[in-house]
């Protein structure tokens, strides 16, 4: 890469998920699969959202900018994984690096954002339903969509302006299939003590601020349910949140389990095949979480 001193370095090397040559047709075929099924699947649902009046409501307009989110999150990084293994190349510029790092933690980062939001959504939709419209006016669902946008944006920027000011040494193999930011901080050569600070602050901040967020939302959501008298009532304001519950449950689940796997096993490669639950996984299923539970979807599709 380019080290403080100016001097020019090969590219990264992104060893992908196996370095079996018999295997690559295989994970090309399924990847492949995997990310067209992501972007026609979010794809319908934005569709639909947009052309069916009914869904012109909180609920769908957050859901519609998850599955923008869930389609250029994958888009950071499957691509070019296809791309890799179609031409038997295994590298990536170190400018395609850093920019595959700042668009995966922006994308990672409004995920996270918008599930949040979309749980407040569900907590005021339940526990306030008389003043539903009128709290969630759409002036406050686009700055909440907004406030996801800058928060992310900032925080990927920051995190990329700090592998700036890092050199690299010549042996830049990343033993994943994308550049993962914590394996590229791996590979410098100059002190990342700074770096680590800052990516744990934030991603303590980050993470741990927004799922206290959902938690609190939910337990209030819980609470209200439990006082519904009818058992119809209760199944009907249930049904309303199950669908965003298992999304949630599916993004933290597999997200957290990697990171404390990781930590646990510190087995590079078994990390990078289990981040293929949130980041290809997740975004494929959500559309269909989202359809399969729900009519309004199901009959404007």
């Amino acid at each position: 890469k380019k080290p403080s001193n100016g001097t020019q370095i090969s590219d990264f090397l992104l060893l992908g998920l196996s370095q079996a040559l018999e295997l690559q047709p295989l994970i090309f075929g399924l990847f492949l699969s995997m990310y067209l099924i992501t972007v026609f699947g979010n794809l319908l649902i934005i569709l639909a959202v947009i052309s069916d009046s009914h869904l012109h409501t909180p609920m769908y307009f957050f859901l519609s900018n998850l599955s923008l989110v869930d389609i250029c999150f994958t888009s950071t990084t499957i691509p070019k994984m296809l791309w890799n293994i179609q031409t038997q190349s295994k590298a990536i510029t170190y400018e395609g690096c850093i920019t595959q790092m700042y668009f995966f933690i922006l994308f990672a980062g409004l995920d996270n954002f918008i599930l949040t939001v979309m749980a407040y959504d569900r907590f005021v939709a339940i526990c306030h339903p008389l003043h539903y419209m009128v709290i969630m006016n759409p002036r406050l669902c686009g700055l909440l969509v907004l406030a996801c946008w800058i928060v992310s944006v900032l925080n990927s920027l920051l995190e990329s302006l700090m592998v700036l000011r890092l050199s690299f040494c010549s042996d830049l193999k990343i033993p994943h299939f994308f550049c993962e930011f914590n394996q590229v901080l791996q590979l410098a050569c100059s002190d990342t003590f700074l770096n680590n600070i800052i990516m744990y602050f934030t991603a303590g901040l980050l993470c741990i601020c927004p799922l206290a967020g959902i938690l609190y939302s939910y337990s209030k959501i819980l609470s209200s349910i439990c006082g519904i008298p009818s058992a119809q009532g209760k199944s009907k304001a249930f049904s309303t949140c199950a669908s965003h519950l298992l999304v949630v449950s599916l993004f933290y689940g597999t997200l957290l389990g990697v990171y404390l796997s990781s930590t646990v096993i510190h087995s590079t490669h078994s990390s990078a095949a289990a981040s293929v639950m949130y980041t290809v996984v997740t975004p494929m299923l959500n559309p269909f979480i989202y359809s399969l539970r729900n009519k309004d979807i199901k009959r404007a599709l």
